[in-house]
């Protein structure tokens, strides 16, 4: 069970977050200081530092619940690295996991294109990425073998990804995504070697 304290401090870390990205979506990143931060979420720019090191920490924490996933999906799985992989996308696709890229409500699509139009935010999210594949890597192996096998899945899942916010930002439903979605998995899966 959680403690008040760590509730106020989670409910402070929440608050500071959806107040950050809110000023984002609606001036840009670039254009929002840390004060302005500190001051619609009523505390001083200290306090903010403590929860979030960076500007950008703000807006990637979200995605921070992702870090070494797929590491952890091979190295808990009984099958070959490739077939984890894949059957956990295709489960994050019937979920409609923002992070397979098929979720069209407006605030993922929304913070998606906060994150990929800002040099910032993407340079932050190749270094996590970057980070995910030296995790995958060494679940597989960490031999030469396995930083190729982690280089590719992980190649694999962001053009899926991508592939599938392009859609949504374009109008598409996921609904209607959902087929297409998973054929292109399949197929992007099927094209990596067993591992």
């Amino acid at each position: 069970m959680t403690g008040l304290r760590e509730r106020k401090k989670q409910q402070t870390h929440d608050a500071l977050s959806e107040a950050a990205i809110a000023l984002f979506l609606e001036r840009g990143f670039d254009e929002v200081s840390v004060t302005d931060i500190a001051e619609a979420a009523n505390v001083s720019k200290p306090t903010l530092f403590k929860y979030f090191p960076t500007k950008q920490d703000l807006v990637l924490h979200r995605i921070s619940d992702h870090r070494h996933e797929s590491a952890r999906v091979v190295a808990a799985a009984g099958v070959p690295p490739v077939q984890a992989l894949r059957e956990h996308f295709l489960a994050g696709l019937t979920a409609r996991d923002p992070i397979t890229g098929l979720n069209d409500h407006p605030q993922v699509l929304a913070y998606y294109r906060l994150v990929f139009t800002t040099p910032a935010l993407a340079t932050g999210l190749h270094q996590f990425m970057d980070d995910d594949e030296g995790a995958l890597a060494e679940a597989i192996g960490g031999d030469l073998a396995g930083e190729l096998l982690a280089a590719q899945a992980v190649s694999v899942q962001r053009v899926l990804s991508r592939r599938n916010w392009a859609a949504m930002s374009a109008g598409r439903r996921a609904a209607d995504r959902y087929l297409d979605a998973v054929t292109e998995a399949e197929t992007a899966f099927d094209g990596l070697p067993l591992g």
